[in-house]
This record gives C-alpha cells, sequence and structure tokens, in this order.
C-alpha cells in the first residue's frame, strides 16, 4: 500500500502497482441538478394526466359561462336540456383539458324517458357523451329544442340523448360515444370510460 502523504503520480508508481481511481463524491452542483429533474418528470406526468381520457371517480368541471371551472353536480343541470360543456377533472383536481378528445357534454332527463340501454349507463337522470362528433370531430355544442337533442354546429348532425345519442339526422355514421356516469354526494362523476372511439370518421 502506498503512503496516503506521498505525491505519486501515475509515472512515478513503483511497478506492479496499479492505480485505483475512485468515483468523485457527488458536489453541490450535481445535487443542484436533482430537484430540476423529479420537476421534469412531475411535469410529464401532469401532462400526462391532463391528456388522459376520463377515468373513474373523476368528476366534472364547467368549460364556459358563469360557473366555468366549477364542479358539475345534479342540481346544475337543468331537466331536459339544454347540455353544458364539461372537462372530467381528476379526484387530485387535475382537468384533463390537454386534449379537446376530452370535452364531454352533459344533460338531464326524467330517467323515465331515457331507453333501458341508456338509463344503465346514467346516473339520477344525467347522461354525458363526447362532445365530439363522429362525422369530422366538430364540436356539438348546439341544442334543438323542438327535438330535445344535440345538434353539431359543423354539418347539423342530431344525436338523441335520451337514446344512446342514436344518429336522428346528417351525415354523422355512428352515435356518440358515452360515459358511465354515479352521483356522489350530489357530484356527477365518471363510473366508467368511453363506450366507443372517440372522435371523427377516420378515412
Amino acid at each position: 500500500m502506498l503512503p496516503a502523504t506521498q505525491p505519486w503520480t501515475i509515472s512515478e508508481l513503483p511497478a506492479g502497482v496499479t492505480p485505483t481511481i475512485e468515483k468523485p463524491v457527488p458536489g453541490p452542483e450535481r445535487m443542484l441538478r436533482l430537484p430540476v429533474a423529479i420537476a421534469v418528470v412531475s411535469a410529464k406526468a401532469a401532462v400526462a394526466s391532463a391528456t388522459a381520457p376520463p377515468q373513474p371517480n373523476d368528476h366534472f368541471v364547467f368549460l364556459t359561462g358563469p360557473k366555468k371551472g366549477e364542479v358539475v353536480r345534479v342540481d346544475s343541470l337543468a331537466v331536459g336540456g339544454p347540455q353544458i360543456q364539461a372537462y372530467p377533472a381528476s379526484p387530485e383536481g387535475t382537468v384533463r383539458n390537454e386534449t379537446p378528445l376530452n370535452l364531454v357534454i352533459l344533460t338531464r332527463f326524467d330517467p323515465a324517458e331515457l331507453s333501458e340501454e341508456t338509463r344503465a349507463r346514467a346516473a339520477e337522470g344525467v347522461v354525458a357523451y363526447s362532445a365530439i362528433c363522429t362525422h369530422q370531430a366538430c364540436p356539438v355544442n348546439m341544442w334543438t329544442k323542438e327535438q330535445n337533442a344535440f345538434v353539431c354546429s359543423c354539418h347539423g348532425s342530431i344525436y338523441d340523448p335520451k337514446k344512446g345519442a342514436e344518429v336522428l339526422f346528417g351525415p354523422a355514421p355512428r352515435p356518440l360515444p358515452s360515459l358511465g356516469l354515479k352521483v356522489a354526494d350530489g357530484v356527477v362523476t365518471v363510473a366508467a370510460g368511453f363506450s366507443s372511439r372517440v372522435g371523427g370518421t377516420v378515412k
């Protein structure tokens, strides 16, 4: 073993002695990088959460209007429509609004007016569907009082919310995907994900 106080250089080492080079102990500069790395990972996780589709136990928040950002409750919805637009939000409060495919429309009816299949996915008469038209992915943000139905603002497709959002009129090739719902303390929440693919016609 070499004396610890001897200032040896590699060229001066005695024959047969192999130098051992220890890895440097992390210094202040390296330690400072740790919070940055954690922040990057946290930011990526937040984006992933905000782009994830609606998950069980998510609630909804209003997209627009005087209640923008507020939690959607059953008593927030007028019986018989029209629909409101909302985004799902995680139980922790992350609003999943980083993709337009998560935009949802909710409305409320007397449960007796709903078809059996629709009623099975509703909660206290509240139904929820994707707000993205199945024709060319335009927003379904209009309402016809005459038919109590959703209307696409681009090409006029009409969907019946009481019968699984089946197409009543227009070029839409299929119904709007629905969400399974439940109610927790008066708050409308997700019980099951979308029933089918969200978005326009794939060509």
